[in-house]
């Protein structure tokens, strides 16, 4: 059976000891803000802008998996569940992300 919510006495002893806090562990940067905070401002706008560049120049397509989706529609494998498709059509339009859990 279920324990209704409120107060009711702990069980056992009842007393409560402190938790001792964690070793101080040191912080690692990821590569980029180390080499952010290394490189001179001038040199990191130029390296930016040659990244955005370079990224602009090609859309972020993976070919091998636009490869199995088109066999799996072919062979008709390939899952269409109205409500999912419903639902991440709302999420865009309502500027939300569909992955978020309820």
């Amino acid at each position: 059976m279920v324990d209704s919510i409120g107060t009711t006495p702990l069980n056992g002893s009842g007393s409560v000891s402190r938790v001792a806090a964690p070793a101080a562990t040191p912080v690692v940067q990821p590569a980029v803000q180390q080499a952010a905070q290394q490189a001179p401002a001038a040199s990191n706008a130029t390296q930016l802008s040659n990244l955005a560049r370079t990224l602009a120049a090609e859309p972020p397509v993976d070919s091998d998996r636009i490869d199995e989706i088109k066999k799996a529609i072919q062979n008709g494998s390939f899952p269409i569940l109205p409500a999912t498709i419903a639902d991440r059509l709302l999420a865009l339009r309502l500027n939300w992300n569909g992955h978020d859990a309820a």
